[in-house]
């Protein structure tokens, strides 16, 4: 490799709950580079899905952290081309794509919910999430079964 690999840029903290995590995934929401429109919505969604948090016994926060860790798949496949033939090759994620993944599917399938309000949107793709179900589980389960269905190409591995 000629080029010498760039250098990771340092996500800061959110002002309201000091979390790198909740950065990364505004900086995933944010359309147009309008971040403090995705940071109302993301806070929005936060303050829907709280009453639903005290319930369980939690903040939003870790409601939150719950729906993004039970939308996160561990495998994906990845097409690759031998002699002729494509064939879907299941692979690990490294944990950095695995969050990335994560957050874009839970954003993706907010955007497609109905509601008034991406905020509202949001919240009820999270709680969907934390309940273990929804768009977002469905994709993660759907990357599991592919990868599963498609083990015996594993060999063939990038």
């Amino acid at each position: 490799m000629r080029k010498s690999k760039p250098k990771k840029r340092v996500i800061l903290p959110d002002p309201k709950y000091h979390d790198t995590l909740v950065t990364q995934f505004v900086n995933n929401l944010m359309l147009n580079g309008k971040k403090s429109v995705a940071f109302n919505i993301f806070y929005g969604a936060m303050d829907m899905i709280a009453e639903k948090a005290e319930k369980e016994g939690l903040s939003s926060l870790e409601m939150f952290k719950k729906a993004l860790e039970n939308v996160t798949p561990s495998v994906e496949v990845k097409s690759r081309r031998v002699g002729g033939a494509t064939f879907q090759v299941p692979t690990e994620i490294r944990p950095e794509r695995k969050v990335s993944v994560s957050m874009k599917n839970l954003i993706t399938f907010a955007r497609k919910r109905s509601g008034k309000s991406m905020a509202e949107k949001l919240a009820a793709e999270i709680v969907a999430a934390y309940n273990q179900e929804g768009g977002a589980f469905k994709r993660k389960e759907d990357m599991h079964k592919m990868a599963e269905a498609n083990r015996a190409f594993a060999h063939f591995r990038i």
